[in-house]
């Protein structure tokens, strides 16, 4: 016989073996509960399950702690409380038995509850990427139709300069491009009359425009030229060895040009002191003022303008001011001659108007009389109407016929 606590434990006894017994459910319901709870750790939801088995083995262990009480009751009164015991541990394993398998119950309809939540949300959110995705590709696509576009047009417009450039780098096509730049220019700035393409002068030599500016100053060569490869040589020097030679053509190439159109287009008794050289470029008009100005003042020592684009369709209009100016001029007789015979006119006019008023008068006078002589006629018709016979004759005049009897008393 073993003691352990104050009381003694015997395995004969029906309190020990109620004990024991007790003992024995209570790890039967704690490896249950252990196997439960490993169980509902595997759900979604494993903290809320985790609390909830938590507070069932709390409730176990109360229970436990209660049952021990009550075994110790049992062993005190030993035969007497042997089925009162085993009927309160039977009611309350069947009691946490319930508020267990209500619980895992419960716990069961929350996780369902909640992974349907979860799904609807996933299916909520996927139905929303795929909206959105598609609403992407969609505009992605139309980008991609916008840069292919852009693409097209930038390879067209790559060809445009390609083509532009072959044209520029050979001499004859790119005085060509010059000269229908200025005949675009001129025939916006001034009449068609006014002036005249490829004109041929008296010394033979052939001017790409020739503009009739009336004397002084007179007829006027405008001529294109373009010294693409010096100012390509200066654009593309790289040391300063070649920044000076590319200056130095540059210098060279713009000289040529001015004493040639000097030469050539200068014609005395022909054409204007003076003639225009057209760069059919703004860069290069720009490059020679800003850095090669010794060249400009040697143009105008020659008497030749250099003009662009944008100065040459000024000095147009400037150029149709004059020509309109002129114009007026020569219609000066012609406007002279029509003012002396609107003149003569309006003094015919004067005169016929005089006459009319005249006859107006005249027949203003008859009419007078006219009424005048009506009145009299009126007022003498009224009299007669209203005549008396006997005062036709006065009473002296001893030669009226009475018309009614001798007076009584009277002889004859």
């Amino acid at each position: 016989m073993n003691e352990t606590a104050p009381f003694t434990l015997r395995l004969d006894d029906p309190a020990t073996l109620a004990l024991l017994a007790g003992a024995l459910i209570a790890l039967v319901l704690l490896a249950l509960l252990i196997t439960t709870v490993r169980r509902a750790g595997r759900a979604a939801e494993a903290a809320g399950q985790i609390g909830t088995v938590s507070r069932a083995v709390e409730a176990l262990a109360q229970g436990q702690h209660e049952l021990g009480g009550r075994i110790a009751s049992v062993s005190e009164s030993q035969q007497n409380g042997q089925a009162q015991i085993v009927s309160a541990m039977e009611a309350r394993l069947a009691e946490v038995q319930a508020q267990m398998a209500d619980r895992l119950h419960q716990t069961a309809l929350h996780s369902a509850r909640t992974l349907n939540d979860m799904k609807e949300k996933v299916t909520e959110t996927l139905t929303g990427s795929s909206k959105a995705t598609t609403t992407s590709l969609t505009q992605l696509t139309e980008r991609l139709a916008q840069i292919d576009k852009a693409q097209a047009n930038i390879e067209k417009l790559s060809g445009d300069v390609l083509g532009l450039q072959d044209i520029l780098s050979n001499k004859q096509t790119r005085g060509a491009f010059g000269e229908i730049q200025l005949n675009d220019i001129v025939s916006k700035a001034l009449p068609r009359d006014s002036y005249t393409l490829q004109a041929t002068l008296a010394n033979g030599k052939r001017a790409d425009c020739l503009i009739h500016l009336p004397n002084p100053p007179g007829p006027i060569v405008i001529d294109a030229k373009f010294p693409l490869e010096a100012y390509e040589q200066l654009r593309n020097a790289a040391s300063d060895a070649d920044k000076t030679a590319a200056a130095r053509a540059m210098r060279t190439a713009v000289k040529a040009h001015i004493s040639a159109i000097s030469e050539k287009y200068i014609v005395e008794g022909e054409t204007a002191d003076g003639a225009l050289m057209f760069l059919p470029s703004e860069a290069v008009y720009a490059e020679l003022h800003a850095n090669f100005p010794e060249v400009v003042r040697e143009g105008f020592a020659a008497r030749v303008w250099i003009v662009s684009p944008t100065t040459c369709m000024a000095t147009l209009n400037t150029m149709r001011a004059v020509l309109k100016d002129a114009r007026m001029r020569e219609q000066a007789g012609a406007i002279r001659k029509e003012l002396a015979l609107l003149h003569g006119d309006v003094e015919r006019l004067g005169t016929r108007v005089g006459n009319l008023d005249r006859h107006f008068g005249q027949a203003a006078k008859d009419i007078e009389d006219i009424k005048i002589s009506a009145e009299k006629a009126g007022k003498r018709a009224h009299r007669l109407d209203s005549f008396d016979f006997e005062e036709l004759a006065p009473a002296d005049s001893g030669q009226g016929v009475p018309l009614t009897g001798p007076p009584s008393g009277s002889t004859r």
